[in-house]
């Protein structure tokens, strides 16, 4: 799906700020009433102020009235959501036009031309945030009885952070010729020596169209090349490098009958990947990844856009020396996507397959039993409705090296592999550019137990040796960690490693002699042990680590005002050991780390 862009022959009017919001039933026939308001993009949980409020689960409103701009005859009306978390269904002036399902990709709306005669439209969407074993993610739904007689809706999260939930991205409207640009898919094929390029651009439009013109600018608006073909040639290309981004504009113009029909500009990357012989390559060089997991999780936004937030946390990222991180545990916004490739940040980039463990409560019961986890889940379609979607939207980010078919699924149960198995086919024919997948596993999926890495391309793992394993002993964490490393290395010698997930609960401020667990001394403790071991193993050729700031969680006895797993803490503010990383990630380079 395009971002919304203006251009010659688009217009796109911003619809953020304050909504008329209700939570509970609703006729939208009628009028939302005024007495509360929320703002969009926003998750309306940090926003109320009222426990029973935050905590609500079900149906809640958005409305307002807007003023319809100028749309001549060969034009259409568009209602594009960047996301709302996590089903929506859109009216306007009472009348249901369509819904979505999946909280954090985007969806467009036309507006009849019936609707689009009248002076103004009323706007409403009703978003649900329920989930359960048919969504992604997975939920834990439930019904309760309250005092009064009433039924109260629950979900208990199967995962690990909290479930924010509203009109969390841009809504847009947008202008559009009837007969316009639908999909634009660009392609590479560089040259040996890697200093040309065959480009070739695929264009799907609405309608049929006469002819094309395609025109390919360097970043100072220069033209390169200009064609009437889908397929340019380009001499002395400059690459898209790790913190070193260089973008290139494909402008696709549309024609018909001799006249101009559509206009729309794609920023592209020219890079190269490949996976061999244990390492990850990218333009011919091996990559090592030095990074974080992270969440789209900041204070009174909760999970809504928050555009200076996602600059400053790339800032914050580049100062330290990492260059990547992973989009954990659903797609990021299309703002930060962007963002990732000007900046030459590399994206791992994972759909919101996670809660896919039965029993998730008790997983950190080590001994691997059998949950019947693949009996139990119906999320087969939720599952391949989020992988076509995110690589259609995804598809052309230079940013973009690797796809995640699913965070710590119970891989280690029986079914894991046919569940998995036309997953990752799916990903490799949905791809234009056949980037490698990966599964991000769980901590008790041993090599000797896992039934699903056979399938991916490179092996990422999460593990938390001397935290939940062997709490607070280091020395045992340390063995355990180089154990397994090697066994994996081991069973899959072709394949990199890539640990996506390491890391200890640390309370700023918090210190002791004895480096006891929680403190800023043991996390320091912990990192230096950990990647000790890490700069042993050849394969490994990654490290993300958990997390890059604290961020907010369900209740648990495991956590005290959420996660604080984070070398920053919710406020940005660094801890520690981000000294350390400094000192560590400044010293590495981005290529050529690991020798074999």
């Amino acid at each position: 799906m395009l971002y919304p862009s203006f251009s010659k022959s688009r217009s796109v009017y911003d619809l953020s700020g304050l909504w008329q919001f209700k939570l509970g039933d609703h006729n939208p026939q009628e009028i939302l009433p005024n007495e509360e308001v929320m703002v969009v993009p926003s998750s309306f949980n940090d926003v109320v102020v009222d426990k029973d409020k935050r905590n609500y689960i079900g149906d809640f409103w958005y409305e307002r009235t807007l003023e319809i701009p100028k749309v001549a005859e060969n034009e259409e009306l568009v209602l594009r959501f960047g996301s709302v978390t996590h089903h929506a269904k859109v009216y306007v002036n009472g009348q249901l036009l369509g819904q979505h399902k999946g909280g954090f990709t985007p969806f467009e709306i036309v507006v009849p031309d019936q609707l689009v005669n009248e002076s103004s439209l009323r706007l409403s969407v009703c978003a649900n945030n329920i989930l359960d074993y048919s969504t992604l993610p997975v939920g834990n739904y439930s019904e309760e009885i309250d005092d009064d007689g009433q039924v109260r809706k629950v979900v208990k999260e199967n995962f690990d952070f909290f479930n924010y939930a509203g009109i969390h991205r841009p809504v847009k409207l947008v202008v559009r010729p009837k007969n316009h640009i639908r999909e634009i898919v660009i392609t590479s094929q560089l040259s040996d020596d890697l200093s040309s390029a065959d480009l070739h651009i695929a264009v799907e439009t609405s309608q049929a169209v006469d002819s094309y013109r395609f025109t390919i600018m360097d970043e100072d608006g220069k033209v390169l090349a200009e064609s009437d073909s889908s397929d340019i040639h380009l001499d002395q290309i400059r690459l898209w490098e790790v913190l070193d981004a260089y973008l290139y504009t494909a402008r696709i113009e549309t024609y018909k009958n001799g006249q101009l029909l559509d206009v729309y500009e794609e920023p592209f990357g020219l890079r190269k990947i490949a996976v061999q012989n244990g390492q990850f390559l990218m333009n011919n060089k091996p990559v090592y990844f030095k990074g974080f997991g992270k969440h789209e999780d900041t204070f009174i936004n909760g999970r809504g856009l928050n555009e200076a937030a996602n600059l400053m946390d790339l800032n914050l990222m580049k100062e330290m020396g990492a260059n990547s991180f992973r989009t954990s545990h659903y797609p990021y916004s299309e703002e930060m996507m962007r963002l990732a490739d000007r900046m030459g940040i590399l994206v791992i980039d994972e759909i919101p397959a996670v809660g896919l463990f039965q029993n998730f409560t008790a997983s950190l019961d080590l001994d691997g039993k059998d949950n019947g986890t693949w009996q139990k889940m119906e999320t087969k379609e939720a599952h391949e409705l989020a992988i076509q979607e995110l690589v259609a939207r995804d598809k052309n980010h230079p940013s973009v090296v690797m796809w995640v078919v699913a965070n710590e699924p119970a891989s280690h149960e029986q079914g894991a592999h046919e569940y998995f198995e036309p997953l990752v086919k799916l990903y490799k024919d949905l791809d234009p550019q056949k980037r490698p997948v990966t599964l991000v596993n769980i901590l008790m999926a041993t090599p000797d137990k896992d039934l699903a890495m056979d399938l991916v391309d490179v092996i990422c793992l999460n593990r938390y040796y001397g935290w939940y394993i062997d709490h607070g002993d280091l020395k045992k964490g340390e063995k355990g960690l180089r154990q397994e490393l090697l066994q994996w290395q081991e069973k899959f010698p072709e394949k990199p490693i890539i640990m996506t997930e390491y890391g200890a609960d640390t309370l700023p401020g918090l210190h002791s002699s004895w480096d006891i667990p929680y403190t800023e001394e043991f996390q320091s403790a912990f990192y230096e042990m950990t990647h000790g071991v890490f700069d042993e193993i050849p394969n490994l050729v990654g490290e993300q680590v958990w997390n890059f700031a604290d961020f907010e969680t369900n209740l648990m006895i495991l956590r005290v005002q959420g996660n604080h797993k984070g070398l920053f803490s919710r406020n940005r503010q660094p801890k520690q050991v981000v000294k350390d990383f400094r000192k560590r990630w400044q010293a590495i380079p981005n290529y050529h780390y690991k020798k074999k």
